[in-house]
C-alpha cells in the first residue's frame, strides 16, 4: 500500500527549511572558510552575527535575511496574481523591499544582478532587457514559491512560471536553469517522489530552461549538478567541505553557490549526511553561506518534510522573526490545483 503523501507538511518543510538554512548561515555569509573556523568552529545552531559581521552585523541568532524576504515577496505576488507574476510588480516589490532595509540601517541589500535589473527598469528598460546580465544566485534562492505553487509534472508550465519570476532580473540561461533546477526539486518532493529522484529531476528541468533567457558563457547547470556528484561520491564527511569550498565553489555565481547546494543535498539523499547536518555543514562553508543553505533546506524539507527539522529551532525563527509561513504556503498550494 502506498503511503499517503503530505503536501502540506512538505511544502511547509520547504519553506521553513529555507529559513532555516537562512538563518543558520547569517553570521558567516561573506566570511572565508578561514574565519568561519576561527569565529565559530563548525555552526551546530542558530547562532548570533558578530559586530564586524560584513552584512548582518550583530544580528540576532535566528534572524532571517534576504534570501527568506524575497521568497516571502515572491509568494505574496504569486498569490495575489492567482499564480502569475507581472515582472513590473516584481521589479516595484523589489525596490520597495531595498527602502525599507535602507531604512533600517541593513547591509542586506539588492544583490548585483538583482540591482543592475532594478537600475535598468528605473531608466525605462524592458524588465526582459533588464535581466540579460542576471547571472548570480539571486534568482534560485527566492524561487522556492514557485516550487509550491507550481506542479512539476506539467514541465512547459512549470518553467513558464519560473521565467516568471526570473526574467526581470535573471533573464540568462544560468540563471532561469539554476532557479528552475532548485524549484523542480521542491516541487517533486512535495509530489512524493525520493529525494534522489527529485534531484534528477531538477538536473532535467534545468536542461530544458537553460533554452530560455539570454545566453551566457558559463557552465551549464544541468551539467554541474551532475558532475558535482560524481565528484563528491564517497567523499567523507570531514573532507567535503573543503572539497566543495575549494572545487565547486561558493561564491554568489548560481554555477558555484547552487551546485554546492546540490553537492549537499546529494549526500543526503545517499545516507551520508542528515538533513540538519548538511544545512549545518553549508552554513560552515565559507561564501555565500546563507544561500547556500538556504536552498538547501528549501529542496531537502520538501523531501523529507517538517521532521527533518529540529522543532525548538523552527520556533525560534518563528518568534525572532515574527514569521508565520502556514497561511502563505496554504494559498500557494491551492494554486497548485488550478
Amino acid at each position: 500500500m502506498t503511503a499517503l503523501i503530505d503536501t502540506r507538511d512538505r511544502a511547509l518543510a520547504a519553506f521553513y527549511g529555507l529559513a532555516l538554512g537562512d538563518a543558520l548561515g547569517m553570521p558567516t555569509q561573506s566570511l572565508s572558510r578561514k574565519q568561519i573556523k576561527q569565529r565559530f568552529g563548525q555552526i551546530t545552531t542558530l547562532t548570533a552575527a558578530d559586530a564586524d559581521q560584513p552584512i548582518a552585523p550583530n544580528m540576532a541568532a535566528g534572524s532571517i535575511t534576504d534570501d527568506t524576504e524575497q521568497a516571502v515577496l515572491v509568494a505574496e505576488l504569486l498569490v495575489t496574481g492567482a499564480g502569475r507574476i507581472q515582472p513590473s510588480d516584481l521589479a516595484q516589490g523589489l525596490i520597495d523591499w531595498e527602502a525599507v532595509m535602507q531604512a533600517k540601517g541593513s547591509q542586506d541589500l539588492l544583490g548585483p544582478s538583482t540591482k543592475r535589473a532594478i537600475e535598468m527598469i528605473l531608466a525605462g528598460h524592458t524588465p526582459e532587457e533588464a535581466g540579460r546580465f542576471g547571472t548570480t544566485n539571486g534568482a534560485a534562492m527566492r524561487i522556492a514559491p514557485v516550487g509550491i505553487a507550481a506542479d512539476v509534472l506539467n514541465e512547459q508550465r512549470f518553467i513558464e512560471s519560473v521565467i516568471q519570476a526570473c526574467q526581470v532580473t535573471h533573464n540568462t540561461t544560468l540563471g532561469i536553469s539554476s532557479a528552475a533546477a532548485v524549484a523542480a526539486v521542491i516541487s517533486a518532493g512535495i509530489n512524493g517522489v525520493s529525494l534522489s529522484q527529485a534531484l534528477d529531476i531538477g538536473s532535467r528541468i534545468a536542461l530544458l530552461a537553460e533554452s530560455h533567457g539570454y545566453w551566457i558563457a558559463g557552465a551549464r547547470i544541468s551539467a554541474r549538478i551532475v558532475w558535482a556528484k560524481r565528484l563528491c561520491a564517497g567523499v567523507s564527511n570531514d573532507q567535503l567541505p573543503d572539497l566543495i569550498y575549494d572545487v565547486i565553489g561558493t561564491s554568489v555565481a548560481s554555477q558555484e553557490s547552487v551546485i554546492s547546494a546540490f553537492a549537499l543535498a546529494h549526500q543526503v539523499a545517499c545516507g551520508q549526511l542528515p538533513a540538519f547536518d548538511a544545512l549545518c555543514m553549508a552554513a560552515s562553508l565559507g561564501g555565500d553561506t546563507d544561500t547556500i543553505a538556504a536552498i538547501l533546506g528549501a529542496m531537502l524539507g520538501a523531501s523529507q518534510g517538517m521532521s527533518a527539522w529540529p522543532v525548538e529551532l523552527i520556533e525560534q525563527i518563528r518568534t525572532v522573526n515574527g514569521l508565520a509561513l502556514s497561511p502563505l504556503v496554504e494559498q500557494l498550494l491551492s494554486l497548485r490545483t488550478i
